[in-house]
C-alpha cells in the first residue's frame, strides 16, 4: 500500500500524510533522544522532506544574536544579529519568513513553545508551497517543545547561548526565571534584564491559573552574591504564597517576613505584585518601593499608575493597599526597577522617567508584540544611556488582549 493512502473514503491530502508520517517519526523518538541528538534528528526530519543547509538559531542571553546550536548535520556560523537580519525578523514577528535564493527558497519559522520565542528554524527548499509551509510550521513547534523539555537536563543549549562569561550571581538568577515571553489569547508578557551576564539582585516571576496572571518584579539590594541570594528567598516565598492562593496583600507579609527572618534588619527588597484578571481585564497591585508602573493605551503612554506604597519587603511593613484598575483591550503596563531610570554618566543627570516615557511612544507601536517592545525598549534605553549600567535595570510588559 502506498504510504499515506486511505483505502476508506475521501481523497486524501498526500502532503498531510507524508507530514504525519515525518511528525510521527520524530515524535516518536524525541523522548529517548539525549539532548544533543534533537538537533541532529530535526536536520534528518527536514532532509526527508528536502530541506538542506538546517541551522537551529537560539536566543542568546542578552538578545541581541541568533546563535547557531552545533550539532551533525546542522550549519554552523557565526551568530546572526536580530536587528536588520531576514532571521532576525522572523524572531521579532513570530512569523514566518521566506527569502528567494540562488538555489531555491531560504524558510525561517519561529520556534514558539507556549509563547515563548526561543529562537528561528532555518531551511533552505527548492521550493515552498502550502503543505512545505504547514510541515515546517509544526515541525519547529515540535522542536520548539523538544529543546525546552530537554533543557532541564543538560547544560549544552545555555552554553549555546551564553555569548559572554556570566557571574555566579547571574547563574543564580537565569535559574530562577520564568521564560523571557508568553503569549496567550488573553494576555501577553514579555521581560528584558540587564546586564544580562552580570544581573544580581533584580528578577521577575509570573504564572497563568486559569484566568488569573499573577505577576511579581524584585529588586534585592546591593550586588552580587548576597543580592542574588535574597532575591532568591524573596521570589521563593513569593511563589509558594501564590501556589496556596492567598491574597494580594499577604503575598506581600509572606516575602517581607521570609527576607526578614534570613538577613539582617538592614537589608531589604523592593517589590511590586500584580494579579490580572484576564476574562475581566480587573488588574490589581502592590507596590513595595518600585516606581510606579506605566499604563499605555493605543500605543501612548497616558498614566503612571501610583498608588499608596508600603515599605519594601524586610522591613516589617503593615499589610499594603491594593490598588486596582479597569483596562481596555489593547492596554499595555510597564513595570521597570528604578536601575532604568536612575543611570547616568559621569556628572550628567540621571536619566529619568520623562526619557523613558518619551521612548515607550517612540517605540510601542501597533501589530508589534510585545516580546519585540520590550526588547527594543531596553536596549534603546542602554545606548541612550551612553551604555552604562551601574545598577540593574529591569523591565516587564504585560498586554490584556480581552
Amino acid at each position: 500500500m502506498t504510504v499515506g493512502r486511505h483505502e476508506d473514503d475521501g481523497d486524501p491530502d498526500r502532503a498531510e500524510s507524508f507530514g504525519e508520517m515525518l511528525l510521527g517519526g520524530l515524535l516518536d523518538q524525541v523522548h529517548r533522544l539525549p539532548p544533543d541528538r534533537v538537533g541532529p534528528a530535526l536536520a534528518d526530519t527536514v532532509a526527508r522532506m528536502g530541506g538542506r543547509e538546517v541551522r537551529i538559531l537560539l536566543q542568546d542571553y542578552g538578545q541581541r544574536n541568533l546563535v547557531p546550536l552545533a550539532g551533525d548535520g546542522l550549519e554552523d556560523g557565526d551568530p546572526v544579529p536580530i536587528d536588520g537580519t531576514e532571521a532576525g525578523r522572523c524572531f521579532l514577528t513570530s512569523r514566518a519568513v521566506e527569502v528567494p535564493v540562488a538555489d531555491g527558497v531560504r524558510v525561517h519559522a519561529p520556534l514558539l513553545d507556549g509563547g515563548d520565542q526561543a529562537g528561528v528554524l532555518a531551511v533552505t527548499l527548492d521550493a515552498v508551497a502550502d503543505d512545505a509551509r504547514r510541515l515546517l510550521r509544526r515541525l519547529a513547534a515540535l522542536a520548539a517543545a523538544t529543546l525546552q523539555t530537554k533543557n532541564g537536563y543538560t547544560d549544552l543549549f545555555f552554553q549555546a547561548r551564553r555569548g559572554e562569561p556570566m557571574s555566579v550571581a547571574a547563574e543564580i538568577q537565569w535559574s530562577l526565571l520564568p521564560p523571557l515571553a508568553m503569549r496567550m489569547s488573553r494576555v501577553a508578557v514579555a521581560g528584558v534584564l540587564e546586564p544580562a551576564y552580570d544581573v544580581a539582585g533584580d528578577s521577575f516571576d509570573y504564572a497563568l491559573n486559569g484566568d488569573v496572571l499573577h505577576l511579581a518584579m524584585i529588586d534585592a539590594m546591593g550586588h552580587g552574591l548576597d543580592a542574588a541570594t535574597m532575591a532568591t528567598v524573596a521570589i521563593g516565598a513569593y511563589r509558594h504564597a501564590r501556589r496556596i492562593s492567598v491574597e494580594l496583600s499577604e503575598i506581600y507579609l509572606f516575602m517581607d517576613r521570609a527576607v526578614a527572618e534570613q538577613f539582617a534588619p538592614d537589608h531589604f527588597v523592593t517589590a511590586q505584585m500584580l494579579r490580572l484578571d484576564t476574562g475581566t481585564g480587573r488588574l490589581q497591585w502592590v507596590n513595595a518601593g518600585h516606581p510606579a508602573p506605566l499604563l499605555i493605551r493605543d500605543h501612548r503612554v497616558v498614566r503612571r499608575l501610583n498608588s499608596p506604597t508600603t515599605l519594601p519587603v524586610g522591613f516589617g511593613g503593615d499589610q499594603p493597599r491594593v490598588s486596582e484598575v479597569a483596562l481596555e483591550p489593547g492596554d499595555r503596563i510597564l513595570c521597570f526597577t528604578d536601575g532604568l531610570i536612575e543611570e547616568h554618566e559621569s556628572g550628567e543627570e540621571e536619566f529619568g522617567e520623562d526619557q523613558l516615557i518619551g521612548w515607550v511612544n517612540q517605540l510601542d507601536r501597533a501589530d508589534r508584540e510585545v516580546h519585540a517592545v520590550a526588547r527594543d525598549l531596553s536596549h534603546t534605553l542602554k545606548r541612550a544611556r551612553g551604555e552604562a549600567t551601574s545598577d540593574d535595570s529591569t523591565l516587564l510588559l504585560v498586554e490584556w488582549r480581552g
